[in-house]
C-alpha cells in the first residue's frame, strides 16, 4: 500500500471531561486555549475532574486518522513510552489504519496526555502534559521511510522544544531532498505568538502549505482583521488555508482566493478536532490532485462530522 501523507507530531492520549465555565476561572485557565502542564500539575488536575472518555489523540495524529477514515493512506511519527497509555496509543493508530513509523522503547518519561475540558457551549480547553512526546528527535526519523510519501504534515507545537525543533528542521531537509511537499498546522494562537518570526520564515522559505484558523493567521500576519491578512498572504506564493468555524473556510493560492461554506450542523457536541479533521479532508483531496474547491469541501465535511461526537476520531469504515 502506498502511503501518501506522513504526519509528524506529538503523540498524546486525550482525556475528556465536562466542566462548567466557573471551573476554568477557579483554575486560572483561558477558555479555548491550550496550556502546558508539568507532571505534578497534570496529576492534580486529574483528581479534580470526572473522566468521561479516554482516546488516543494529538493534533496531527488525529489528522492522519481522519485521512484513513476518508479512505486515504497515511503514516505517523510520534514518540510514546512502552507503558499503558503508549500501548493504547499504538493500538488506536493500528485500529484507524494509520501506519505508525516508530519503534517503541522503554523511556524515563510517561506517554503524553491531554485533559480536554468541555464547557456547556461545546468549547474545549486543553491542558497538556507532553511527557515523552516532546522528546521526539532526529534519531527517530528515517529518511528511507520519507520517500514513500507525497507530503509531510508538521505540527507547529513541535517548534517549542529544542530536540523537536532540530527534528523539525531535519524533516524539512529530508522532504526537500526527496521532492516531498511540506505542510504545517499553526496549532494554536499562543504557539503563533511565541514563534511568529520563525513561522513566517518557515512559510516564506520552506512550507508549501500552511493551515490555521482566522485568529492564528491574523496573529501571524500582525493584522487585526482577515482581509488585511489575506492581502498580505497574496504576496507570498504559498497555499494558505484559513478555517473560520461556522463561517466556512478560505484558501489563498497564487494570488487567488477560494471560499467554501461550512456544513450546517444541528447538534454540536464537542468542537475538539474540528481543525484536525478539516486538515484530513483538505490534504487527502490535495494529494489526490483535486481542485482547491473540492479540497475545501471535503475538509468542511470532515470537520462537520467530528463536532457531532466526543473526541477527535471518527469510527473507521
Amino acid at each position: 500500500m502506498t502511503r501518501k501523507i506522513l504526519g509528524i507530531g506529538n503523540a498524546i492520549v486525550d482525556v475528556f471531561s465536562y466542566v462548567e465555565d466557573d471551573f476554568l476561572k477557579k483554575n486560572n485557565l483561558v477558555r479555548g486555549s491550550m496550556k502546558l502542564l508539568d507532571k505534578n500539575e497534570f496529576q492534580t488536575l486529574k483528581k479534580l475532574i470526572k473522566i468521561e472518555k479516554t482516546l488516543a489523540g494529538g493534533s496531527v495524529a488525529n489528522t492522519m486518522a481522519g485521512i484513513a477514515y476518508l479512505e486515504g493512506f497515511s503514516s505517523f511519527i510520534g514518540k510514546i513510552n512502552n507503558d499503558e497509555f503508549g500501548m493504547l496509543y499504538k493500538k488506536s493508530l493500528k485500529d484507524s489504519n494509520v501506519n505508525f513509523i516508530y519503534e517503541v522503547r522503554d523511556e524515563k518519561l510517561h506517554t503524553g496526555a491531554c485533559v480536554v475540558l468541555i464547557t456547556p457551549d461545546s468549547e474545549r480547553t486543553m491542558c497538556t502534559y507532553l511527557g515523552i512526546s516532546s522528546q521526539l528527535s532526529v534519531n527517530d526519523l528515517d529518511e528511507n521511510k520519507f520517500n514513500k510519501h507525497k507530503l509531510i504534515f508538521l505540527e507547529g507545537y513541535l517548534w517549542d522544544k529544542g530536540l523537536s525543533e532540530q527534528m523539525f528542521k531535519v524533516a524539512i531537509k529530508f522532504a526537500k531532498k526527496n521532492n516531498i511537499e511540506i505542510a504545517m498546522t499553526l496549532s494554536d494562537i499562543f504557539c503563533v505568538k511565541r514563534h511568529k518570526v520563525d513561522f513566517l520564515n518557515l512559510l516564506k522559505n520552506d512550507l508549501d502549505i500552511l493551515i490555521g484558523n482566522e485568529n492564528e493567521i491574523n496573529e501571524l500576519m500582525n493584522e487585526d482583521n482577515l482581509l488585511k491578512s489575506i492581502n498580505k498572504l497574496k504576496n507570498i506564493n504559498k497555499l494558505v488555508i484559513i478555517t473560520r468555524s461556522e463561517k466556512g473556510s478560505i484558501a489563498i493560492q497564487k494570488g487567488n482566493v477560494f471560499t467554501c461554506e461550512s456544513y450546517k450542523v444541528n447538534n454540536v457536541v464537542d468542537l475538539t478536532g474540528a481543525g484536525d479533521l478539516f486538515a484530513s479532508g483538505f490534504l487527502k483531496e490535495y494529494v489526490n490532485g483535486s481542485k482547491i474547491d473540492e479540497c475545501l469541501k471535503l475538509g468542511s465535511y470532515a470537520a462537520a462530522q467530528i463536532i457531532q461526537k466526543i473526541g477527535a476520531r471518527l469510527e473507521t469504515k
